[in-house]
């Protein structure tokens, strides 16, 4: 590598910070996005979720669904420019049926904010989705969100994290008074104070006035009582908290805690300035070539998302991938190592939400959107060099399944297409009868949610009205071993027998007593709640 490449990887790597947002839904995850792109200038107002007195929808939510519901249902991707950094923002869907897209989209970051509602502290989907990133040693920080409400007392917030997920803590920012009170954050990093003013619905940055902890004119502008009250919390976070540690911080074992109100922008600005000195730049990652280093002078990358139609006029397929190492160049070969294929890469497109704009050169921690003309598939790896491969992208158990049904056969056409186009993107799973006569797909979703968006986009993408047809179970168990050990198992009882869309066996259950049955009585049957990463095969079609 000439030291001129490894000069301008160093240097655009040291730049580029990658990140997803976790969160239970409500905890404003849609708004944090908004006001994060409103500092970085990505955005010059922002539309937040709630307000209706305006036609404006977050610009992460770009699916129709996801404005009409004001929910996020997809994983968007939102890159900017902020203190000379470049970017990534991948924003995950905050509704739990979609925590399979989410955790997609975990491997694609090399960090996550983990963001509560001050009212509420810890909920269930922040506590999987921390387990995820807690699996992938990522660093998290935390943003305890809505302070401008009623909220639970900032210590006790730090404690749950603590002693709930085992995770130390270390407040950057900390909050002067909650719900109306809410006057300001003093900053630990500065030893800053900073008041807020309000604008109008949040839509604008907020404004704010910065004094030492000791200036006297605090005592008249924070009420009396909420002074004395900061500076006795500040003295016992000063004597009695978890000391700073970047490398504790990068490892996953600290999180460095903000508090503020995405909503009227208190506290963002903060945040986003710590982020980005504390964060973990783009790092090695592992392969069946050991460890791939960002700086590693030949290209790699992988795709982790798959989306279909983001623009309805084009019919477009887009296949998203992070780039790990090597300089990417718009017009590059590459090598697909799952099909052993040569591929051109034409057309490479800088993501954000649904707009895009054309690339010419992208760096490790950067994703781009490719049009995937049926090519690649989620988990797929392309490189130059000597060949190698990341580590796949797993699929998990469903709890739900229904057949989907065509109510129109004149439509055969667009069905078939609508199913494999929905399978290909990881929108839902998709899984078949053994018996051949029954050629309708069986859908496999974590939550009922994901059925509707099959059902939405079939009929207004693919133009076909559908019918589900709802099937008693409630667990998936791939067989380890295929169709030879479950064949030898014999006749098993109380399941049923599909095949995925790589034609492997999964048994279904009613509920998980039924599986543990099943266990006992075949105790040399292997089942898994994973199923196995596919390398170097193509899925079924019907």
């Amino acid at each position: 590598m000439s030291d001129e490449l490894r000069t301008e990887l160093q240097e655009a790597i040291d730049t580029r910070r990658t990140f997803a947002i976790i969160s239970h839904p409500d905890a404003g995850k849609t708004t944090l996005t908004e006001k994060v792109l409103l500092y970085g200038g990505a955005i010059h107002e922002a539309g937040a979720v709630k307000s209706r007195r305006s036609q404006r929808h977050a610009t992460s939510d770009w699916m129709a669904m996801e404005q009409q519901r004001g929910i996020s249902i997809t994983s968007t991707v939102l890159q900017f420019l902020y203190n000379g950094h470049h970017i990534n923002l991948l924003d995950t869907p905050g509704h739990q049926d979609f925590g399979e897209d989410t955790y997609r989209t975990l491997t694609a970051a090399d960090n996550a904010v983990m963001l509560e509602d001050a009212a509420k502290g810890l909920e269930p989907q922040t506590r999987k989705l921390f387990e995820v990133c807690r699996m992938r040693s990522l660093p998290i920080f935390t943003f305890i969100n809505k302070m401008d409400r009623p909220s639970r007392d900032p210590l006790e917030l730090l404690d749950e994290i603590e002693q709930e997920l085992g995770l130390a803590t270390y407040p950057v920012t900390w909050p002067i008074g909650s719900g109306d009170r809410f006057t300001g954050v003093y900053d630990r990093r500065q030893g800053k104070v900073h008041l807020f003013k309000r604008t109008a619905h949040g839509s604008k940055a907020a404004e704010d006035t910065i004094f030492e902890l000791g200036d006297p004119r605090l005592a008249d502008l924070i009420d009396p009582e909420l002074y004395h009250q900061l500076k006795d919390e500040i003295e016992i976070l000063d004597e009695l908290g978890t000391e700073f540690d970047l490398d504790a911080i990068h490892s996953g074992k600290l999180t460095p805690v903000f508090f503020g109100s995405a909503m009227t922008n208190f506290g963002v600005q903060l945040f986003l300035d710590a982020f980005v000195d504390y964060s973990l730049k783009p790092h090695p990652r592992h392969s069946t070539r050991d460890d791939i280093d960002p700086t590693y002078p030949e290209f790699t990358g992988f795709v982790f998302k798959l989306q279909a139609n983001m623009d309805p006029k084009h019919r477009d397929r887009v296949a998203f991938i992070r780039v790990c190492s090597g300089k990417f160049e718009k017009d590059m070969t590459v090598q697909h190592a799952r099909t052993g294929k040569t591929v051109r890469l034409s057309r490479p497109q800088k993501l954000f939400a649904q707009g895009r704009e054309s690339l010419d050169t992208a760096y490790p921690g950067d994703v781009i959107g490719l049009n995937n003309p049926g090519m690649f598939a989620i988990g797929d790896t392309i490189y130059n060099g000597k060949k190698l491969e990341y580590e796949g992208i797993p699929c998990f158990s469903p709890e739900i399944f229904a057949y989907l049904r065509n109510v129109n056969p004149s439509k055969f056409k667009q069905f078939r297409k609508g199913v494999a186009e929905l399978r290909e993107e990881g929108a839902v799973q998709i899984m078949y009868s053994v018996d051949e006569s029954k050629r309708d797909p069986i859908l496999a979703a974590v939550g009922q949610l994901q059925f509707e968006v099959v059902q939405f986009r079939m009929e207004s993408e693919y133009g076909v009205d559908t019918r589900l047809e709802l099937l008693p179970f409630t667990v998936a168990r791939w067989v380890q071993g295929g169709w030879e050990a479950l064949e030898e198992a014999g006749r098993i009882f109380n399941t049923a027998a599909v095949k995925d869309s790589w034609e492997r066996p999964v048994l279904l259950f009613r509920n998980e007593w039924n599986v543990a049955q099943v266990q006992a009585d075949h105790p040399k049957l292997q089942l898994s709640n994973i199923a196995p990463v596919v390398s170097g095969k193509e899925p079924i079609e019907r």
